[in-house]
């Protein structure tokens, strides 16, 4: 049947198909509004779409808008990897779901890519501000059960994690996706396991990078590569995401730039601001 649906059916259909699975539900207007249709034709779309799957969704005539059942299975084959990029990004079309127009640029290979229908689970929680249940394989303790409030997916350059309040723990902390191996959405959390209380995830430090002083030889191409305005680059990052970012850039984190190698290329010239940041084992160099 999608062979003889035109493309621009097909793109309104994975749309609907990515806000069930992602979203857990979509009103009609939603679908109207994004593609800018008319009542019939969006009617029209939700008819065929139940065509080609009955079970997957439902009406809810009380909320008016339908809804994931508990047999969903997508239409579409939505990427992990790319679909995780839009979220970041605030670009939740589905439009990969059928094949955006492929450019030529290469990047590095990913290792490790999230399920995505744990990745789907995750982001409706999130969306809906409830607790869930999940399975966590972790280094130090192996699998078991974990009850988790999610706020936030995050890229940390290397792998994806999601953000959440650990009620065994009874703090925030970061979840690796791929470590994940189910999820059940629960009740709606308490107050302080809320984001507001993620007191590590609301505090912007200022971190002053510049090119290293003794690794690199002529500085003007650093500042370049940076857009470093009077030698210096100047951002403000989540404390949460301080550690991250510094090892992602290869910042050397030492008091006096004692790094040595071609990958140190940058020096944090305001290392005391990191003062009470919890994750920085993995800052380059960075000692108390």
């Amino acid at each position: 049947m999608l062979e003889q649906i035109s493309f621009a059916q097909k793109q309104r259909l994975a749309y609907i198909d990515f806000c069930l699975l992602f979203r857990g539900a979509i009103y009609r207007q939603d679908l109207i509004n994004r593609f800018e249709v008319g009542l019939s034709a969006g009617s029209r779309d939700f008819s065929i779409y139940k065509e080609l799957a009955p079970a997957n969704l439902s009406y809810d005539s009380r909320e008016k808008r339908y809804v994931q059942t508990g047999q969903f299975k997508p239409v579409f084959e939505h990427d992990a990897q790319r679909t995780l990029v839009k979220l970041a990004n605030d670009i939740s079309d589905g439009f990969d779901a059928i094949g955006d127009i492929h450019f030529p640029v290469e990047a590095p290979s990913s290792l490790n890519v999230p399920d995505i229908f744990i990745v789907a689970k995750l982001v409706q929680a999130i969306l809906s501000q409830k607790a869930v249940n999940v399975i966590y394989t972790s280094l130090s303790s192996g699998s078991g059960s974990r009850d988790l409030v999610p706020h936030s997916i995050v890229d940390n350059g290397l792998r994806w994690h999601v953000r959440a309040f650990d009620r065994k723990t009874q703090s925030f902390r970061d979840f690796v996706l791929t470590r994940i191996s189910k999820v059940t959405i629960k009740e709606a959390p308490l107050p302080h396991e809320n984001s507001e209380s993620d007191q590590e995830w609301q505090r912007l430090i200022p971190l002053q990078l510049v090119p290293h002083p003794k690794n690199v030889q002529h500085p003007t191409a650093i500042e370049m590569d940076y857009g470093m305005e009077s030698s210096q680059l100047l951002i403000n990052v989540r404390a949460a995401m301080a550690g991250y970012l510094l090892r992602r850039w290869n910042v050397d984190c030492t008091e006096r730039a004692t790094l040595k190698g071609a990958e140190y290329q940058l020096w944090l010239q305001n290392r005391f601001t990191l003062n009470n940041v919890d994750n920085l084992a993995i800052a380059p160099g960075y000692t108390l």
